[in-house]
């Protein structure tokens, strides 16, 4: 995702730094023009400090994600939340008037089987793992600063690339779910850039009604496409967090959703036939 809104700004005429560990892959930005690359830890306040300088929108999407989140609560603690803290610090210091868009998830909610959808942005938050306790941790500091900020949940990104699927499926077999494509989520970080307003809102960042299913009818269509059994998958064994969610006004605000689900499945099947070109 980073890789693409770094060039969806760049052509758009923003001059971007992206800030990424040194042992990232920078080739693909390397010569687009009003790029700087910067190699950094976000774990380290002064090479925050210094990525951050004098600019004037932050998009912080930073984070250990699952299941490595669930591997050592205090390194994904660390990183998740001390790195928004500094990435905090460091604006409130180096850019007191930049624009803060943090790359949250519907994680925060929890457990919303016993919920009616759709999951709207005032639903109680309530982490069910590592990985959502340390997003939690990540608004509270956004929200108790004086910073402008718009705070992005977004569900599960789906990538059309030849990946193979999970060994386990996160969300029950007849457990409603809705993800969102890789390029839709894109399309509503850069709209946060420009629109006044995104600022000071919670909004949710899925994929919209055609992207609303149960966990078996998505992995059925997803192994189709690879040529798998359809019944094949597993699944958890108790609700995980993903629901339907109320996407209304974060539409409404950065007219994001391009991409219905139909046309991922159509686009998923592109990138394996190019994978599979001899």
């Amino acid at each position: 995702m980073g890789r693409g809104l770094v060039r969806i700004l760049s052509q758009a005429g923003h001059c971007v730094r992206t800030f990424d560990l040194p042992f990232a892959d920078f080739s693909s930005l390397e010569g687009l023009e009003q790029v700087r690359v910067i190699r950094g830890d976000i774990t380290e306040a002064r090479e925050v400090r210094k990525a951050i300088k004098g600019v004037d929108a932050v998009v912080h999407l930073a984070a250990i994600l699952p299941p490595a989140s669930e591997e050592d609560r205090e390194r994904t603690m660390g990183v998740n939340v001390g790195g928004t803290r500094n990435v905090f610090e460091a604006m409130a210091r180096e850019a007191p008037r930049a624009h803060l868009i943090l790359s949250s998830s519907v994680s925060v909610y929890g457990d919303t089987i016993a919920s009616s959808p759709p999951i709207k942005v005032t639903h109680p938050r309530q982490a069910l793992d590592f990985y959502a306790e340390s997003k939690i941790g990540a608004e509270e500091i956004v929200l108790a600063s004086s910073l402008p900020y718009t705070i992005l949940r977004i569900s599960g990104v789906a990538v059309p690339a030849f990946l193979a699927p999970p060994e386990v499926w996160p969300f029950m077999r007849e457990q409603r779910m809705e993800f969102v494509s890789r390029d839709d989520v894109v399309r509503a970080l850069a709209a946060c850039i420009e629109t006044l307003e995104a600022r000071g809102r919670i909004v949710n960042i899925t994929g919209g009604e055609n992207w609303r299913m149960l966990g078996h009818q998505y992995v059925e269509r997803f192994n189709q496409v690879l040529d798998l059994p359809p019944e094949e998958g597993r699944y958890l064994p108790r609700p995980g967090w993903f629901d339907w969610y109320d996407t209304s006004e974060g539409q409404a605000i950065l007219d994001y959703q391009k991409t219905s689900f139909p046309r991922f499945l159509e686009l998923l099947r592109q990138a394996i036939e190019k994978a599979l070109e001899i």
